[in-house]
């Protein structure tokens, strides 16, 4: 527990490091987002209405602790500003809205490779020489050489616009209203299906190898060797002893993963124009939207930290010496 509430501490201090970088970034940048934004509408807009503007985006000419205090209490409420791009849209509505498809496809896609890569690892260290053993390694280390947009482009290309398979892009199909539907979710899942596909095959390959050699390793241990001659059940000895000692690395890297889920699946979203956080984020950056790309670097760095918590938890629970 002491090693937990530690960690929880420093998480703590570091989620205040970013909420402070994500206030300083944008004033210490030229212009602000009132102006982006005045600028845009091309003399449409009347002078007056700047104030307002820089007032509505948390700009003001009031001394920087107060901008920084008052900048504070809007995130402690939850209340990240209003969108330039999306205007008069919050950004919390902005990001909620592709929230929920990144966390469908990257986080489904993530969970997805990691429990079937450690898996065939476990499996693959297991049986070492088998059929799996051999075969499977080399052919994911050959998929996993290629540049992911291209594998991905690739597909696209081949079952989705050659073999017509699979919609092209978007989350689901244009006639569609959301909806609790079976209609509705069948198109979804249709639409995720061959995105989701490359994320799992361009990463499977390193969760299995992974796996593959700690678990190895901890095969040689003089505890397997006891549990064994105790005439344990060979599947107990395989996952309770060796692969809950064999799974601590991977657990590391899953929680980086999952932590990165929000952001990493950039690539993904632009190929797919899948409507999730990636892809909301590069319209922001085209569009100088100052607030929503500050919105979206405090909901990556903060599901990173949460992301990576989870995991000391995990971490503890796994091996009491911690």
């Amino acid at each position: 527990m002491k090693f937990v509430l530690r960690r929880l501490g420093f998480y703590l201090m570091a989620a205040w490091a970013s909420i402070t970088l994500a206030f300083l970034i944008p004033r210490l940048m030229p212009g602000d987002p009132a102006s982006a934004m005045f600028a845009r509408f091309k003399g449409q807009l009347k002078p007056e209405a700047m104030d307002a503007l820089r007032q509505a985006f948390g700009f003001s000419d009031a001394p920087l602790h107060q901008q920084y205090l008052s900048y504070l209490g809007h995130v402690l409420r939850g209340d990240l500003g209003v969108s330039i791009s999306h205007f008069p849209a919050s950004v919390n509505t902005v990001i909620g809205g592709a929230l929920f498809w990144t966390l469908l496809l990257a986080g489904v896609s993530v969970v997805l490779s990691f429990g079937v890569g450690t898996a065939l690892g476990v499996i693959s260290a297991w049986k070492r020489d088998g059929k799996l053993d051999r075969f499977a390694p080399p052919a994911l280390i050959f998929l996993g050489a290629f540049p992911y947009f291209w594998l991905a482009m690739l597909a696209l290309f081949l079952l989705g616009f050659e073999l017509g398979w699979f919609p092209l892009g978007h989350a689901y199909a244009d006639h569609l209203t959301p909806s609790f539907s079976w209609g509705f979710i069948g198109s979804v899942l249709k639409h995720a299906i061959l995105p989701a596909l490359t994320i799992v095959v361009a990463t499977l390959g390193g969760w299995m190898l992974s796996m593959r050699n700690t678990m190895i390793s901890v095969l040689g241990e003089d505890y397997i060797s006891l549990a064994q001659a105790k005439g344990l059940h060979s599947r107990r000895v395989m996952w309770t002893y060796a692969a809950r000692n064999a799974l601590l690395p991977n657990v590391t890297g899953f929680g980086m993963a999952l932590g990165f889920v929000l952001s990493g699946s950039l690539l993904t979203e632009i190929i797919f124009s899948y409507p999730g956080q990636g892809y909301l984020l590069i319209q922001a950056v085209r569009s100088l939207d100052y607030p929503l790309i500050q919105g979206l670097f405090l909901t990556i760095t903060l599901a990173v930290l949460g992301a990576n918590w989870l995991v000391d938890i995990a971490y503890a629970w796994l091996d009491p010496r911690t």
